[in-house]
Formats: structure tokens, C-alpha cells, sequence
């Protein structure tokens, strides 16, 4: 068996070392084992946004994921906590803005709870009301189709309406609570 450097060599006799299935080794589950766990695998982030009483109101999400070609749909989940979330499920029609590498300060605006979340950010507002994102890596319109119990989330599944793409600009990629730029493999 070869252990990649970054992983410890099972112990001899282990479960591990002959092959056979661990039992006892599984780590505790709690939210700050769940959250570094889950900071392991690197996401997208996608801004949510529409306007609301004619402002933009909008939350970054990076639960996003492709659903359905055909007919094309999305889902995202929402923490149920979000002050946010109640007033975007009643747009008619929601912008979905893949944000790009050098959007890591809009990402954390939007992610906060406080200030105003748009402040020097330029975007623009379909005549349906959904907001998208200028300089994003993706435009999505999307219309809310179901909303699904996610324990402490919903899952909201949503059927597109538009999309946009803009080829060369490279996505904003979250990884270890961090912001990363893709590059190459060679």
C-alpha cells in the first residue's frame, strides 16, 4: 500500500494497513469538525440577488450546484438564519452572478449582516428584477421552483430562465476559508 506524504501510514495490523474496513476511527461530528471538513473541498461562490422595494438585496452562496440539463435547473442552500433570504424567495426572478477571482471583498459583503452590501459595485437589473453581478464569470436568471427542509438550510431548487457566460474571466473559488485563483495543471 503507498501512503500519499500528506496522509499518516496506518499503523501494521490496523484496519487500514490490511485493508479491511475501519470502524472505531471516525472522527466526532460537530459543526467545527463539519465546517473544516467540509472547507476541504473547494466551492464556487455565486451572488443570489433581485431587487427589493427597487434596491438590490442580495447574499453570497457557494452551495451551488447544477441540477438538470434538461429542464435546466440549479439548487443552492440557504441558511435558515438569514434575514435576507425571506424578502429574495418573493422575486418573481433572481440573479445568479458566478463571481469572479478579483470579487473576494463583494464576497464578503455580501456574506455580512451588516453595511450596505452593493456599496461600489456595479450591476444591473433585469426588467423581471433579477440583479446581475457586473465583471462575474457567469449570468444565471433563475425562477424559485421548490423549496426543500435541508435540516438547518433550505435547499432552494430553482429552474433557469437565462444564462450568460463570459468566457476567460476565472471564477472565484472559496477552499479552507479562503479565496483562490485557479491555475493551469501542467
Amino acid at each position: 500500500m503507498v501512503t500519499p506524504a500528506h496522509h499518516p501510514a496506518p499503523a501494521a495490523g490496523t484496519a487500514a494497513a490490511t485493508g479491511t474496513a475501519a470502524t472505531d476511527s471516525t472522527a466526532e461530528l460537530n459543526a467545527a469538525a463539519l465546517r473544516q471538513a467540509f472547507g476541504a473541498y473547494p466551492t464556487g461562490v455565486v451572488a443570489m440577488s433581485a431587487l427589493c422595494d427597487g434596491e438590490p438585496v442580495g447574499l453570497a452562496v457557494s452551495s451551488f450546484v447544477s441540477i438538470s440539463l434538461e429542464p435546466p435547473m440549479v439548487a443552492v442552500s440557504v441558511a435558515r438564519t438569514s434575514a435576507t433570504w425571506p424578502r429574495l424567495v418573493e422575486a418573481p426572478v433572481l440573479g445568479l452572478s458566478v463571481l469572479s477571482h478579483g470579487q473576494g471583498a463583494l464576497c464578503r459583503r455580501l456574506a455580512s449582516r451588516a453595511g450596505d452590501r452593493f456599496d461600489g459595485t456595479a450591476w444591473q437589473a433585469t426588467p423581471e428584477g433579477a440583479v446581475l453581478i457586473h465583471d462575474a464569470a457567469l449570468w444565471l436568471t433563475a425562477r424559485v421552483n421548490a423549496v426543500y427542509d435541508g435540516g438547518d438550510h433550505e435547499i432552494v431548487l430553482m429552474e433557469l430562465l437565462t444564462v450568460e457566460l463570459f468566457p476567460g474571466v476565472e471564477p472565484l473559488v472559496f477552499h479552507t476559508s479562503q479565496f483562490r485563483e485557479l491555475t493551469p495543471h501542467a
